[in-house]
């Protein structure tokens, strides 16, 4: 008898951290998963004690993993309005401070069972593949689909010696999702090109941004003044999430916008700098600490400045659109999706800054048509999450439609060709990835083949024989 076709979410992080490949997979989950036609299982990572005071904000901890479950689902939910028909696996992850990320330890394939291994979702497929080590993904799973989230290239760059280090991971990232990915999705063209991907935003909006948008359109509508306070900015508070950029556009043409206020919104390891450089110039610039973007205090707020280049969907850009705000934004490929939307204002230069931003100020944003609304949606998004993967297409594991005698005998020698060559490239990398010495010169985590001790403990794992152990 035929079953419902398994889908298995993997992420690289886990609310409390308001991240977005936290928060945007899981939302996924719960969407993909509402109308009850597929099974759906999200896999997280789990930190031990340690780790989480690192990661996890105001002082979160969980004791086990069932406590975290409990915790992301009642997010979720309360942010839905519907009950999570999602299942929660975890896989052991350590935190890499020099990184900033969670990476995964040993062969995280192992959390979703064979009989259920239909299709595998790889959010940030480069993050999940760079260090695997175990059994290759497209021989578990009839189809992997990648999510690319990151701009890690122009994130690298910014470093020392950034260049050369974009350019091997340029490479390095193509090579881990050839071999990995039967297909790749890249949220906008802001991400370097890899292969087998397509352009398609699967991203959605938090509910509750919608329906603040609702709030104000009907405000709008009575002839009221929805929108009371002027210009803000809310984001991590690092220089390379867009206040680098803002500062500067800011410095140089304050003269022109003389009179602007604007308020920024974030806590991060460049707040002291952000603060200081605030403060020097002659144009009232508040430095406030982070908090929610639904929290009411920015509901009055009528244009968002948000000048970031890193981004490759911003996720913020979108929940603003949705309050039903104005948003002034760099013309770049990021922001591709949401030059649709008549409140997005893009500028050039820094001249077009000005212009758009005054004029932002002095007009009141156009309402959202429902159309626009939907399109912002995890409703609209899922859709074409399913269409841009195919999912319609594949069935459960046993089902899958067999290539025509015809076709196999005009392309055999061609796919055998390219099959040969993948499967070196994954000896290869299966080679590296199991050697201790070779894992820790490209910057993986040390031992980290296998769940130590502590982690086999907290998710009833079977602890490594002492063969098995990493030296």
């Amino acid at each position: 008898m035929s079953r419902k076709q398994h889908v298995a979410i993997f992420t690289t992080a886990s609310l409390p951290w308001m991240t977005g490949t936290a928060v945007n997979p899981l939302f996924r989950a719960a969407y993909l998963a509402k109308d009850c036609e597929r099974e759906v299982t999200l896999v997280i990572p789990w930190l031990s004690l340690k780790d989480q005071e690192l990661v996890y904000p105001t002082k979160i901890t969980f004791s086990s993993p069932s406590e975290h479950e409990d915790y992301v689902r009642q997010w979720v939910e309360e942010r839905t309005g519907f009950e999570s028909r999602f299942n929660i696996s975890f896989y052991p992850g350590k935190f890499s401070v020099d990184k900033r990320s969670i990476l995964p330890i040993g062969d995280i394939t192992e959390y979703i069972p064979d009989d259920k291994a239909d299709i595998a979702v790889l959010e940030e497929p480069e993050h999940l593949t760079w260090y695997h080590h175990g059994r290759r993904w497209k021989t578990k799973f009839p189809k992997v689909i990648g999510i690319v989230h990151t701009n890690y290239l122009e994130y690298v760059k910014r470093e020392k010696n950034g260049s050369l280090i974009a350019f091997f991971l340029k490479y390095a990232n193509s090579w881990v999702t050839r071999i990995y990915c039967h297909k790749v999705i890249r949220l906008s063209a802001a991400t370097q090109d890899l292969p087998r991907s397509i352009i398609c935003n699967v991203h959605g909006v938090n509910p509750k941004f919608l329906d603040i948008g609702k709030v104000k359109l009907g405000q709008q509508q009575r002839g009221d003044v929805a929108f009371r306070k002027g210009a803000y900015y809310i984001g991590k508070m690092v220089w390379s999430k867009g206040y680098k950029e803002l500062l500067q556009l800011l410095s140089k043409h304050q003269d022109k916008l003389s009179g602007l206020q604007v308020d920024l919104y974030g806590s991060g390891e460049d707040s002291d700098q952000v603060q200081q450089a605030a403060s020097s110039l002659k144009l009232e610039v508040r430095v406030n600490p982070g908090r929610d973007h639904a929290d009411p205090l920015f509901h009055d707020y009528k244009v968002f400045l948000n000048p970031s280049t890193t981004d490759v969907v911003c996720t913020t850009t979108a929940e603003a659109l949705a309050m039903g705000k104005i948003v002034i934004c760099a013309d770049h490929p990021s922001n591709e999706f949401f030059k649709q939307f008549p409140n997005c204002h893009v500028y050039k230069n820094g001249d077009e800054f000005v212009q758009v931003t005054l004029k932002a100020l002095a007009e009141e944003p156009v309402p959202l048509t429902d159309i626009l609304r939907h399109d912002l949606s995890w409703e609209a998004a899922t859709e074409r999450f399913v269409n841009a993967a195919d999912l319609d297409q594949a069935g459960p594991v046993g089902t899958l439609s067999t290539p025509s005698k015809t076709f196999m005998s005009v392309s055999m020698r061609r796919r055998k060709l390219r099959k040969s060559m993948e499967e070196a490239s994954v000896i290869l990398h299966q080679a590296i990835s199991g050697m201790e010495v070779a894992r820790r010169a490209f910057g993986a985590i040390p031992k980290s083949l296998q769940p130590d001790e502590q982690q086999c403990k907290e998710l009833g794992l079977v602890l490594a024989t002492p063969k098995q152990k990493q030296p």
